[in-house]
């Protein structure tokens, strides 16, 4: 019957066009810039290249800002330059609040004899303005000495102090200089036992800073501890400390 291979044709004819018409909606859905491009209901800016992620917020956002609506065309070259523009000042913005303040000080503090001292006002008096500069950070304190050290105890009753210091004295005394414990024994009783103090009680601390200032406890305190007589070589009772800082704003 020659109508039935008539119609026997049609019907391919529109199983390939339903086959071609479904592609292209997949297309639609998958490609919004390209499927417009494809059925041309609207123009597209033919110098906008979208990103070839497809997945992206930010390329679908910049795909669908360059199709016209109607016949008012938005171009995405103006708000794209101002968004990068945007972008720029708040990366700068940022980098500036994340980068972090360094601060270093060498300061002398003669302790009027041997034993511990309370130092936090000579400390933070130091470095005052420098720490009302930082938010968050570490403060670090180095003496540079080996007969003197630094540690944090008591601040309020002057007793704990003179209590530290005949504590140290039992624990390393100066008859060790004497009795043949000890063989660096030239610079006099209060040398050996001063280096011994030093690496048990320690030449550095770190101290947190929080909102411009040092992170003490409320009874706690600074002390240099001297461990020496006579001072060492200088004859006196000053002593090197190192401050730095380190921290944001």
């Amino acid at each position: 019957n020659p109508n039935s291979g008539s119609r026997i044709e049609s019907r391919k004819r529109m199983r390939h066009f339903l086959s071609s018409s479904h592609t292209l909606l997949l297309l639609s859905i998958a490609l919004p810039t390209t499927s417009f491009s494809i059925f041309g209901t609207g123009n597209r800016n033919r110098n906008h290249n979208p990103s070839p992620t497809i997945f992206s917020n930010a390329s679908n956002e910049s795909s669908s800002s360059s199709i016209s609506s109607g016949s008012r065309t938005t171009s995405p070259s103006s708000s794209t330059s101002s968004s990068s523009c945007k972008a720029s000042k708040g990366a700068e913005v940022m980098m500036k609040s994340i980068t972090p303040k360094w601060y270093q000080k060498s300061i002398s503090i003669t302790a009027p004899s041997r034993g511990c001292h309370l130092i936090t006002s000579d400390i933070q008096k130091e470095v005052k303005e420098e720490l009302s500069s930082i938010d968050i950070g570490m403060a670090n304190l180095f003496i540079q000495h080996t007969s003197a050290s630094l540690t944090v105890n008591e601040n309020a009753d002057p007793d704990v102090r003179r209590d530290m210091e005949v504590a140290l004295n039992k624990i390393v005394p100066a008859s060790w200089n004497r009795d043949g414990t000890f063989h660096h024994t030239m610079e006099g009783d209060d040398d050996m036992p001063g280096h011994v103090k030093s690496s048990l009680m320690g030449p550095s601390l770190n101290i947190p800073i929080r909102n411009g200032r040092l992170a003490l406890g409320t009874w706690q305190g600074i002390y240099l501890n001297e461990h020496r007589d006579q001072g060492g070589w200088g004859g006196g009772h000053t002593r090197n400390i190192i401050i730095t800082l380190q921290g944001q704003g």
